[in-house]
């Protein structure tokens, strides 16, 4: 029987972050409002209107779809106009211009998902972030998002089978993208100063994630998604770097920079450890390789969920970063945590295996035997 089609929920959208809508709202949230009301009053003076910048999102074959938009002011479309989209000849932006966006919360999107609509609400940082029941086949399929006055925009959504075995939890900086993450200063310049194009692929990366799942991403039979503490304001700069250079598609789990409703910064840590045991809740049937690097607090991370869920982990792939990217990796604190870590996990049968880029870790793959049952027995 088919389930009745969703009504609009009177429930708030869900933010990007797990600890992202605490009540009630701390002085930093409300500084963030007053500033933000002050200029969205400015820039609608101006003629500016809402537009939906969409993001990849996921779902579970016949059964739901989790789907992710921001809404945020822009010029007014001209007669004709469709979304704004840069073309291969048009020179890159830099990274600071994605930064300089004004959300608008409170406003209703309207969803077209599976022959279905369905009206949410933006969070108080503009995003919609909402699991719907809605069933659809495995593979990749489109959601619609739109707002008053502008065409329709859209997003993949990546369905998973619900006979499928394989997920790939993948870090993003300075495991598919040399970022540079414990040198700050370099790291700031990537990220605010280079153009979107210039920005260095990790060496082997997408080979070996094309090892691990081969052909499945696209019928829905294994399931690859991106996890980063990384802003929202680079999904889209992001989603292309990954096709320009070979990664599988898969949505992306970001987060949003700036006051929580109760303090000034977001954990990025808890952001991960939320929305990893999100994964293992939402998508039951799938066992998960964690692929991070050692630059932070990846081992830390995916250790405590393989010593939770020693049966939902096929293994542990990080990427040793080299000695002049990882300023923090020799501090004593991070060495034994990072110990602890992997002998915890490899206590309870968990493999942790490192290697300075993509192809080490490939060729170490067999250390993984678990992983090799779930890949149908491929070496």
């Amino acid at each position: 029987m088919t389930p009745p089609a969703p009504t609009p929920s009177e429930e708030p959208v869900p933010g990007p972050a797990a600890d992202d809508q605490p009540t009630p709202l701390g002085w930093p949230a409300r500084a963030e409002d007053a500033v933000d009301a002050v200029l969205g009053r400015a820039l609608r003076g101006r003629g500016w209107t809402e537009r939906v910048l969409p993001a990849p999102g996921y779902g579970l074959e016949g059964a739901w779809v989790r789907v992710f938009a921001r809404v945020l002011l822009a010029p007014p479309p001209e007669e004709g106009d469709r979304e704004p989209a840069r073309s291969a000849e048009e020179p890159a932006p830099r990274g600071w211009r994605r930064f300089t966006v004004q959300s608008v919360s409170d406003t209703e999107v309207t969803v077209d998902v599976g022959g279905r609509t369905v009206l949410l609400r933006t969070n108080r940082e503009g995003y919609v972030d909402a699991r719907l029941d809605v069933p659809l086949p495995p593979g990749p399929t489109e959601v619609s998002f739109s707002v008053p006055g502008r065409p329709p925009v859209s997003a993949t959504l990546h369905v998973v089978a619900a006979d499928a075995r394989l997920g790939l939890v993948s870090d993003l900086d300075d495991t598919v993208i040399v970022t540079v993450l414990p040198r700050r200063l370099q790291a700031l310049r990537n990220a605010f100063l280079s153009r979107e194009d210039s920005r260095r692929p990790v060496p082997g990366m997408s080979r070996l994630y094309e090892e691990v799942l081969g052909e499945d991403t696209g019928t829905g039979e294994a399931f690859c998604v991106y996890l980063s503490t990384g802003a929202w304001n680079v999904a889209p700069a992001i989603e292309r770097f990954l096709r320009r250079h070979g990664y599988p598609a898969g949505p992306m789990l970001l987060t949003d920079w700036g006051p929580t409703a109760g303090r000034w910064f977001r954990s990025g840590v808890a952001h991960k450890r939320g929305e990893l045991r999100r994964l293992l809740n939402d998508l039951p049937h799938l066992t998960w390789l964690l692929v991070g690097d050692d630059g932070q607090h990846d081992p830390e991370t995916y250790a405590d969920l393989a010593v939770e869920h020693p049966d939902r982990v096929a293994g542990v792939l990080l990427r040793d970063l080299p000695a002049t990217e990882a300023a923090t990796r020799s501090l004593p604190g991070h060495v034994h945590a990072r110990r602890r870590a992997t002998a915890a996990a490899r206590a309870v049968g968990v493999p942790v295996v490192h290697g300075a880029d993509g192809d080490v870790l490939r060729r170490r793959l067999p250390e993984l035997p678990r992983l090799r049952r779930l890949r149908g027995g491929r070496a």
